[in-house]
């Protein structure tokens, strides 16, 4: 089931809402609420907003999706690319005036490492990303500043790919050193320098002097307040102990903070895609048949459970595969022609119970484990 969390909280005290349009302001450290503490140093071993949030502005990526103009992808690392009239070559032109956090050059060699260690990672090393690089089959470097990926298949996402934000790029000296030196230390050749990590406490950064993108950053540093109970997180917006928080917060929390706070507090709302996973052990019965995964994906009611859950949580839209309104969505009109996705639950369920009949377990009971 595909759910759409929608609101994207960027509470910014005593910030009116046509300080959008003012142009800039030098100086000052921004203090944000992060909801849960990362796991991990290393972003290749992640998928969890919590290590992004920490991690992100340390790091750099090969390219990096436009915020203004999503799912369109932009240059971060790379100035410039090209691809192949196959489809499977990416040449990629990187920046020249890039360094490492230790003053050290950056080139070409470090988008190989990396990419490689994502694709094929050292014994000991986690890359949760493994499986989506598998189609690159080769990574060239002619030159310092060129990358040449040559994949064994084509991959319409891998432009896409190419701009995770989880995929930061790390140095290849590093890496030779150390394969796992991403997981102990933070070196990058993002916006800010790595000042502080305070378990339980605080992550904390300051400005890199000598960023690639001219006149950036705009602030002198930031601070990461880790705030675990959205109570207290709340109550943090709310007296000033951090200026945002940039996840998510329940539509009545939402409330509370525009009724507490006014025009002191700025909400920016837009859609996200969220998994609600069932897994199954398909090598146990009677979930190795299809039939009975199809009869139990036939009987959730996700646009019932979409109207119930909007109204206690930010999951309120039923999508595909990419975020519901995006260019690339799945539209409604296709979308309900899935198994389970029609809006006749009473026929949904009826066809479930068919299958489940056919699959010879017309009873099904089963205990249902959830992961916390």
């Amino acid at each position: 089931m595909k759910a759409l969390a929608y609101i994207g909280l960027a509470a910014l005290l005593a910030l009116p809402a046509t300080a959008s349009a003012q142009a800039p302001k030098k100086g000052g450290t921004l203090v944000y609420a992060i909801g849960a503490e990362t796991p991990t140093y290393d972003c290749s071993a992640t998928d969890t907003y919590a290590g992004l949030h920490f991690l992100a502005p340390f790091y750099s990526t090969l390219l990096k999706f436009d915020l203004a103009a999503y799912p369109k992808v932009m240059g971060d690392l790379a100035e410039s690319w090209t691809i192949s009239p196959d489809k499977k070559t990416y040449t990629f032109k990187l920046r020249n005036n890039v360094t490492w956090h230790d003053g050290s050059p950056f080139s070409s060699a470090d988008i190989k490492a990396t990419y490689d260690r994502l694709r094929n990672p050292p014994t000991g090393v986690v890359s949760t990303r493994k499986a989506t690089f598998a189609d690159i089959e080769t990574i060239d470097t002619p030159d310092p500043t060129t990358v040449v990926f040559k994949l064994s298949a084509v991959n319409p996402a891998m432009l896409e790919h190419f701009a995770s934000p989880w995929n930061c790029v790390y140095s290849a000296a590093k890496l030779k050193d150390d394969p796992a030196f991403p997981t102990k230390q933070i070196m990058g050749t993002g916006a800010f320098k790595f000042t502080e990590h305070v378990k339980g406490s605080h992550v904390a950064g300051v400005k890199n002097d000598k960023y690639f993108l001219p006149d950036r950053p705009y602030l002198d540093g930031f601070k990461g307040v880790f705030i675990l109970q959205p109570a207290a997180m709340l109550n943090a917006l709310q007296g000033g102990q951090v200026m945002g928080e940039f996840r998510s917060v329940s539509p009545a929390e939402r409330d509370r903070l525009v009724q507490g706070m006014g025009d002191k507090v700025r909400i920016e709302e837009s859609s996200w895609v969220l998994n609600i996973l069932i897994a199954f052990n398909t090598e146990k019965k009677p979930f190795d048949d299809v039939r009975v995964r199809k009869a139990l994906s036939l009987a959730l009611d996700r646009w019932g459970g979409s109207q119930g859950l909007s109204r206690t949580s930010t999951l309120r839209a039923v999508g595909g595969v990419l975020r519901p309104g995006s260019p690339m969505a799945t539209p409604e009109a296709e979308l309900v022609k899935f198994p389970g996705f029609g809006k006749d639950i009473a026929a949904n369920r009826a066809e479930a119970k068919k299958l489940l009949a056919e699959a010879g377990v017309p009873n099904l009971k089963f205990e249902l484990i959830n992961r916390t």
